[in-house]
């Protein structure tokens, strides 16, 4: 079993379609109790940073998460999932993140000739093996829609990088927890191979 977390935030449907497609029983739900009899827990998200934080403190999912986190359940960050995971954003300042990785969440530079926000494909580099990588091949191409990107703090957590105006860590795993900036349920085949690979390592 699959869990999505339900804050009211955009996209859930589509990821929860996405596993649904691979033959995966999945749940969308905040109950802390069903995120943990869950084999794998997905955070996903389109939106404002501060406005995700307001909606986790407010149902109560923060510390849930973070508990999932410390108790490595397979957890995996999409997009603003991804930036949700980390200590801050400048899109909110002083609105503290989950904090669970280290790394800091800036705008993409506007002054390198790239419009803002990226939306469409770009291709993914991997500097450092990945488990949800596994069998796709470099420079692959996945779809993006955002406005700030993840400076990783420690680089050997980035598991997969994509150039727009700057380098972007596009993908991260750190023990069980496991991030993509891209949306890994709008990217075709390359995508629904990283969902199954993320429903692999749940499932062990």
């Amino acid at each position: 079993m699959i869990a999505i977390i339900d804050y009211d935030a955009g996209n859930i449907k589509s990821v929860e379609k996405a596993f649904l497609s691979l033959g995966q029983e999945t749940v969308v739900t905040r109950e802390p109790q069903a995120l943990f009899r869950a084999d794998g827990v997905v955070l996903p998200g389109v939106g404002a940073f501060g406005d995700a934080m307001e909606k986790l403190h407010r149902f109560g999912l923060v510390p849930v998460i973070r508990q999932l986190a410390r108790e490595e359940k397979p957890f995996l960050g999409i997009c603003l999932g991804l930036q949700l995971l980390f200590e801050s954003s400048q899109e909110s300042p002083g609105v503290e993140g989950l904090g669970i990785l280290e790394g800091q969440v800036l705008r993409l530079p506007e002054d390198q000739g790239v419009k803002i926000p990226q939306i469409g494909w770009n291709s993914l580099h991997f500097p450092n093996p990945g488990r949800l990588f596994c069998g796709i091949p470099e420079g692959a191409y996945v779809y993006f829609v955002h406005s700030y990107y993840l400076r990783a703090k420690e680089e050997r957590i980035v598991t997969a990088t994509a150039e727009y105006g700057t380098c972007v860590h596009a993908s991260v795993e750190q023990g069980n927890v496991f991030a993509c900036q891209f949306h890994p349920e709008k990217s075709s085949e390359t995508g629904l191979a990283i969902l199954r690979n993320f429903v692999g390592i749940a499932a062990r």
